[in-house]
């Protein structure tokens, strides 16, 4: 068995038209000209047209073999050619949509299996919105933004488990989420919280170690060292009330260990003398 493959799990509205650094961040993981990337646009109700978008996208900034792979059923996502096209690829992207959808018709079938085998033998994995908040165990399906924390105001559900101990939101200093990022890690306090910007990315290398890169910043929710909660004595429209969670913004050239819990401030730096010392 390889080595786990990098996520790139990106918080929605990345560039698509100037530099596209994150979309060539990707790529660059994948193979770089030879990469062979697979866009799934199973999120999403307009798969055609989301599809062209990236296979134009991918073809402009120089990769030849890009595909289109879409499930609108179960069946489909069990079928022999929906495991031959993942297990050909060395990118896979999923686009955005609605999470759930995600779930609810790739999880435990043949495809989901592929897709983790791709990516336990190193395939690189990436996301966009609905497509990065399904990577993580547990998802946020849906919530209110712009609104003080209440359990109410976030509904969770599994998700895709390609990321252990986080929760994914996305659009997030875009459409005003702490709040509900904070309701959700009140709930689920072993879990990170971790909150990504429009065209903002962490990049994951070996299942632990996050790298931001874009122009926004990543915001990390830490609710493991909370001395107080009152999610246990609330019904669940009342404001939560929480204390000594730690919030770390980390912007590009910033990095987070998520078994420590620990920021990296300088990665690069860090990221020198780790390769010094192996």
């Amino acid at each position: 068995m390889g080595q786990k493959g990098p996520l790139v799990i990106i918080g929605g509205a990345e560039d698509k038209v100037g530099e596209c650094r994150i979309l060539r961040r990707f790529l660059h993981l994948g193979g770089d000209k030879h990469a062979r990337v697979l866009v799934i646009t199973v999120a999403t109700k307009t798969p055609v047209e989301v599809g062209a978008e990236y296979v134009d996208v991918f073809h402009r900034l120089g990769v030849d073999d890009v595909r289109t792979f879409d499930v609108s059923t179960r069946e489909a996502a069990n079928r022999d050619s929906a495991v031959q096209m993942i297990a050909q690829a060395t990118c896979i992207f999923f686009t955005g949509g609605e999470q759930e959808r995600i779930t609810k018709l790739l999880g435990g079938t043949k495809a989901d299996a592929a897709l983790h085998e791709a990516h336990r033998n190193g395939v690189v994995l990436g996301g966009t919105s609905a497509g990065a908040s399904m990577m993580s165990s547990t998802m946020i399906v849906e919530g209110e933004g712009e609104t003080n924390p209440r359990p109410s105001i976030v509904h969770m559900a599994p998700g895709m488990e390609f990321l252990d101990g986080c929760v994914i939101d996305q659009h997030f200093a875009q459409r005003g989420r702490l709040g509900r990022l904070l309701s959700a890690v009140a709930q689920y306090p072993h879990h990170l919280g971790l909150g990504i910007d429009e065209d903002t990315a962490v990049v994951v290398h070996d299942g632990h170690v996050l790298e931001v890169i874009g122009r926004g910043a990543v915001s990390v929710v830490d609710a493991g060292s909370a001395t107080y909660s009152n999610l246990d004595r609330i019904r669940r429209d009342e404001s939560l009330a929480l204390c000594d969670v730690i919030l770390h913004t980390l912007p590009e050239g910033c990095g987070f260990l998520l078994r420590e819990r620990r920021p990296i401030p300088d990665f690069p730096h860090w990221l020198r003398q780790k390769e010094l010392s192996s």
